[in-house]
């Protein structure tokens, strides 16, 4: 007797032959098909967001690669895992140039700078009918806002010149208002410097702090304007000059000049914007942020319009209270045709932000002034309240500077069509601001008072507000 004479037996057989087929392969790919699929997604994701090559990274650690055996030869089957790119990726990547944050081992904590996730904020979205997105710079790794950028290219650019030598010595002087001097500090220890960092008293005592704890040299000093020679700025020049004069040794005293120094603009340029061109896959319809040096703005504007040629991108300058600079890009003057630049000796409008907003035009902001489209004026209620609606919303926790930006960022969009999309920055955290911001907002009682659930209400905006108005 065969097969042949019972075909009902023959099929019976085949279907079950098959069947146990495929249970073994099944068994023998439930570990290798989960895991291969998991990182690829992963790394597909990543490479969505800023043109990085999509492939396994050869850079884990030993135990992680003993463990991952172990996991795999417990399979039923087993082979050497399948290496997946994503050439889309790989095209954008090579087409921008980027070289963002490893997905292995990196070289130190600059490793951490850039290639910050770019994330919508939906409640802003949601209330605009635009979309609203927003670069998480306070995930840089350094000193954790966008300054890590410019602290290590002014770094950097300096190491090039010989002007800065690792372990001579030498000492980075800077004037800031505390972002950047956070950033400064951090990266000269890890480059081998000590940073002495000059600021002014009216800035909040976390960021002091912060920069003793990182081990640098802090002077806090009485506000002053510009033109006088204890001004914050002058102050950090000054010093640098007299270390290097001193000839105690061979060490010197860099200044490094954030306000003027090109290094600055260039590091948003070669950076930041490039970044926001790859993770919105180029449809990117505005550009909104504040400016202190100027440098994010200008660099950001310069790529865009300039090396990724797209001239209909709306950049929009985020200013608060007491600042100049609105009316520089509405009016062509700092306050009125009367007053002329760098002698104005009044002291600055007092306000509740940090970080930008200033009243005279430095080299970094002149970068990029005439590509300024427009300008949004925000004051301390409304940076207040934006601060308090982005935790109660979003669960976003950000100081003065970012809840500036958000604010202009909602004004930006009501003037611009249904669908459109926005980017703007979420500088810092707002744990340097607990001792300033977050208490005006508690004394303001904003943490707990009813507020209206509208968001243009809660900021007295208008829906029909223009920019250009």
């Amino acid at each position: 007797m065969s097969f042949s004479d019972h075909p009902r037996a023959y099929g019976t057989a085949a279907v079950t032959f098959a069947f146990v087929a495929g249970v073994l392969v099944t068994l023998g790919f439930k570990d290798l098909y989960p895991d291969l699929e998991t990182r690829y997604q992963q790394k597909r994701g990543w490479a969505k967001k800023t043109g990085r090559r999509a492939s396994v990274s050869n850079n884990n650690n030993t135990a992680g690669n003993n463990n991952q055996d172990r996991r795999r030869r417990s399979s039923f089957f087993w082979s050497s895992p399948v290496s997946l790119e994503d050439h889309e990726a790989i095209a954008k990547q090579d087409a921008l140039g980027l070289n963002l944050r490893s997905s292995g081992i990196v070289p130190g904590i600059e490793g951490c700078i850039g290639g910050t996730p770019l994330i919508e904020i939906q409640s802003l979205s949601q209330a605009t009918g635009r979309t609203i997105l927003a670069k998480a710079e306070f995930l840089n790794g350094a000193g954790n806002s966008p300054k890590d950028r410019v602290a290590l290219r002014m770094i950097q650019a300096a190491e090039e010149e010989g002007v800065l030598v690792p372990g001579r010595g030498d000492t980075i002087y800077e004037g800031t208002v505390g972002s950047t001097g956070i950033s400064i500090a951090a990266l000269a220890r890890a480059k081998g410097y000590r940073a002495h960092i000059c600021m002014p008293d009216d800035q909040s005592l976390e960021k002091s702090d912060l920069l003793h704890h990182l081990g640098a040299t802090v002077e806090r000093v009485p506000v002053a304007p510009i033109t006088s020679p204890s001004h914050f700025v002058n102050l950090a020049r000054r010093r640098a000059l007299e270390h290097t004069a001193s000839q105690e040794d061979d060490s010197k005293g860099f200044f490094a000049d954030q306000f003027e120094n090109p290094a600055n603009y260039q590091a948003h340029q070669t950076g930041t914007g490039p970044e926001i061109l790859a993770q919105t896959d180029g449809c990117v319809d505005a550009f909104v942020a504040g400016a202190g040096t100027g440098g994010t703005i200008a660099g950001v504007a310069r790529y865009l319009k300039y090396d990724a040629k797209l001239p209909d991108v709306r950049i929009v300058l985020a200013d608060p209270q007491g600042s100049g600079l609105y009316n520089k890009i509405k009016h062509g003057v700092m306050y009125s045709p009367t007053e002329k630049e760098g002698t104005r000796r009044r002291q600055q409008v007092d306000s509740i932000v940090e970080g930008v907003g200033i009243n005279r035009v430095t080299e970094n902001f002149e970068a990029g002034r005439d590509l300024i489209d427009d300008a949004v004026r925000v004051t301390d209620e409304q940076a207040c309240k934006m601060a308090r609606w982005l935790v109660e919303q979003d669960g976003i926790f950000v100081g003065s500077s970012s809840a500036v930006n958000c604010v202009a960022a909602v004004v930006t969009a009501m003037n611009m069509p249904e669908g459109s999309r926005v980017v703007t920055l979420l500088c810092d955290s707002g744990t340097r601001h607990l001792s300033k911001l977050w208490k005006k907002i508690a004394d303001m009682g904003l943490e707990d008072e009813p507020k209206p659930n509208d968001l243009f209400t809660l900021l007295n905006i208008e829906k029909t507000d223009v920019i250009s108005t």
